[in-house]
């Protein structure tokens, strides 16, 4: 299955697939959602970014005044986001294209003339501010504080999994105002500076030998009173409204696969199983031919849930039910690539005895954070019993 098939949207395909071979910034592909690892690549990625807006590949549902076009549907971003996973590039940094959306569709008239130019321009990274050690399946928990004090708001407290926190320039920041009311209703979302004394940045290190996450410390920071975004309370329901224009970007994880596929099966035919090319064994065959067909359902799914979404008629679980299916299947894709690549499989980036570069190694390791990140598996089964299957419970 693939989505766009009218005459329009096939062209419109084209014409982004040859941006994208013309102008994508020459940056080694990586597993997962990567940050860039030096200040070239930083530069990299800002020119890349200004060019994906300023073509309307990203953005394009912001209002006209600020660069949004009016011949862009969702089914355009759907395209796009198929096409820079097809090219295994990266797209606008996520912090930036969440933080824009809660400017834009709550912020002020003066939010949004200061940052969202900047962020078109790519001269503003932002990071999302939102898990924390105790609160991240669970964000409604998170014990972040901001007191108000005069004409400011004081803010105490962690963050932690902060992809881009060790680059970006300002914070989307979800932090609680009213300890006394319930949980989901005490939250408010800032505009923090990230430059602002008492913000301190911990890289950590992490599996892939990369760090891409943050540990992200609040001691005293200082919030002017204007820097929030929306009323204060308001912060669950700013959160889960951008989190919905995540939505056009599924499209892309069935690309990926399909890409794994492929090149799993260029690796079964040339990696041996007693003297003989693995592809040759009905046990690889067969395996490979489940995670197709598996693939192939997951196809089925994620744009059956897009229509339903961009009608209007989005079920609670079908989010999870997505994301569910697409990180198991990418854990267990990897694994079986490191197993088939043998003792080189494991090998990392830089050993020249690795297996194609150290690729399986580097997905295999990053697959497991899928599991994890946005929802573990765990906490998406119980989503779908309790919301999609009325299960009572436990």
């Amino acid at each position: 299955m693939q989505y766009g098939t009218t005459p329009e949207l096939a062209e419109f395909r084209s014409e982004v697939r040859n941006f994208i071979a013309e102008y994508a910034p020459s940056i080694p592909p990586r597993a997962g959602v990567r940050s860039a690892e030096n200040e070239s690549e930083h530069r990299a990625l800002q020119e890349w970014t200004a060019r994906l807006y300023g073509a309307g590949y990203a953005g394009s549902d912001w209002p006209a005044e600020y660069g949004g076009r009016d011949d862009r549907s969702p089914d355009h971003s759907i395209i796009v986001g198929e096409e820079l996973a097809r090219a295994q590039v990266p797209g606008a940094q996520s912090g930036s294209v969440l933080a824009s959306h809660a400017l834009i569709h709550f912020g002020t008239d003066e939010q949004r003339r200061r940052h969202l130019p900047e962020i078109r321009a790519g001269r503003e990274l932002w990071c999302q501010l939102f898990s924390e050690p105790g609160a991240g399946s669970d964000l409604a928990s998170l014990r972040t504080k901001a007191v108000r004090s005069g004409d400011a708001y004081i803010v105490s407290g962690q963050k932690v999994w902060t992809t881009d926190g060790h680059w970006a320039r300002y914070g989307y920041l979800l932090a609680r105002t009213d300890a006394e009311a319930p949980k989901h209703k005490g939250i408010s979302a800032f505009i923090l500076d990230m430059s602002a004394p008492g913000v301190s940045v911990r890289p950590l290190r992490e599996l892939t030998g990369t760090s891409d996450f943050n540990e992200v410390f609040f001691d005293g920071v200082e919030v002017a009173a204007d820097a929030i975004i929306g009323a204060p309370g308001q912060g669950w329901a700013i959160a889960n409204a951008t989190l919905a224009h995540e939505r056009t970007n599924v499209g892309g994880i069935v690309v990926k696969l399909r890409l794994a596929v492929e090149a799993l099966v260029e690796l079964a035919s040339r990696v041996q199983i007693n003297g003989r090319p693995a592809i040759e064994s009905d046990r690889v065959r067969d395996r490979i031919g489940q995670f197709s067909a598996e693939i192939e359902a997951l196809s089925a799914l994620t744009y059956a849930n897009l229509t339903r979404w961009l009608r209007g008629r989005e079920r609670m679980h079908d989010a999870a039910m997505g994301k569910l299916m697409f990180s198991e299947i990418n854990v267990e894709l990897a694994r079986f690539a490191v197993e088939l690549g043998g003792e080189a499989g494991v090998l990392v980036e830089g050993d020249p005895n690795a297996i194609d570069g150290g690729r399986w190694q580097d997905e295999w390791l990053y697959a497991r954070a899928y599991t994890i990140a946005g929802g573990s598996s765990e906490i998406m089964r119980n989503l779908i019993a309790e919301r999609g299957l009325g299960l009572p419970r436990r």
